[in-house]
């Protein structure tokens, strides 16, 4: 089955997605290529500074139709409810910038409850795997929340389906791109748009 819906899922605490790092840029960039044939989903998320995983996954399956068809795009917290998602039900895939796997040590971040607690509420990667066509993944290692081997952790588990297109892209401290704040995202916007390209389903006659 093809795609034919695009979600970017933000950060927390982000406010306004509108105007907030890369997202609308980037939702202008698959509109203007992909016009009718994709629908781009950019929507203020509820519960914005903790983003619960108990408010976002309902909303991301019920308000913005997440199903098996979509391309789930993720930044922080997005990337976590992304994994999260891809858990419990099928996707076209995820692309994942700036993920993590704990919390961290950060109260906020455990009060989401996306993140392991000793043995309970532990990742299944073979889910996320299994249930979508790839998964790829952006890393910095000039991040300052996210330690590198937290982002190749990620990178290594989920990273799997390479015929499908999954890749992990980590950039150097040197290539500067932090927790992928910035306005725009070129590198992200190219790997999207070959990825929403493989999934589309050419027209009847």
């Amino acid at each position: 089955m093809g795609i034919d819906k695009v979600i970017i899922l933000p950060g927390n605490g982000d406010g306004d997605v509108q105007e907030c790092n890369w997202y609308a840029w980037l939702a202008v960039g698959l509109r203007e290529r992909f016009g009718r044939s994709v629908h781009v989903v950019l929507r203020n998320m509820p519960d914005p500074e903790v983003a619960r995983r108990g408010v976002w996954l309902p909303f991301i399956k019920d308000r913005l139709g997440a199903n098996e068809r979509t391309l789930v795009i993720g930044h922080s917290s997005g990337a976590v409810a992304a994994m999260r998602l891809a858990e419990e039900m099928p996707l076209y895939g995820i692309i994942l910038v700036g993920a993590c796997h704990t919390d961290l040590g950060d109260a906020n971040e455990r009060a989401s409850n996306y993140y392991p607690r000793g043995s309970e509420n532990e990742w299944n990667w073979e889910s996320q795997v299994a249930n979508t066509n790839f998964i790829s993944v952006f890393a910095s290692a000039s991040d300052p929340f996210l330690p590198i081997e937290e982002q190749r952790h990620v990178g290594e588990r989920l990273c799997k389906k390479v015929d499908g297109g999954a890749a992990y892209i980590e950039y150097p401290k040197e290539a500067q791109k932090g927790h992928w704040c910035a306005q725009e995202a070129p590198e992200l916007l190219e790997h999207a748009i070959k990825m929403v390209e493989k999934g589309l389903v050419p027209p009847g006659p």
